[in-house]
């Protein structure tokens, strides 16, 4: 009988959600690598009891039971860093990104251009000093 009633709500459930993710239950921080699941959902039949003052916080608030119970943990900071330097410089960025923990998601050319975009996630903690060590393994160039 419910489920008459899931196009009613989605949006709001998306709302929901967005807002738990932005805002998490521990750190008030955004969340990253986390998955849930709706299985079941029982609505009121009168649809003033399903708004979205009724449905996005309380769906937060099942967000936040979840997140709870599946013990949570703190994660690293880290920064998005993008780089834009010429294709021969490259590999001293790879070789830079290493040794500070770095994680490279992306690498593209610039279209029309020599230049290359180097996008990673680098640890806070390890950010100390980069530009300068970036600098001298790329000869100045990123």
């Amino acid at each position: 009988k419910g489920v008459q009633y899931l196009n009613e709500i989605k949006d709001s459930v998306v709302a929901g959600f967005q807002w738990a993710t932005k805002e998490g239950v521990m750190a008030e921080e955004n969340l990253r690598g986390v998955r849930f699941n709706i299985y079941d959902v029982t609505l009121h039949t009168d649809a003033i009891h399903r708004g979205g003052g009724q449905i996005i916080p309380t769906t937060r608030r099942c967000l936040y039971a979840c997140l709870l119970t599946a013990k949570p943990r703190i994660m690293e900071p880290v920064y998005l860093c993008e780089i834009q330097c010429p294709e021969v410089a490259v590999g001293g960025i790879y070789g830079v990104l290493n040794r500070r923990r770095g994680h490279v998601f992306e690498e593209s050319q610039v279209a029309g251009t020599p230049m290359f975009v180097v996008k990673a996630y680098l640890p806070v903690n390890e950010s100390f000093g980069f530009t300068a060590d970036l600098r001298s393994n790329t000869g100045g160039q990123a």
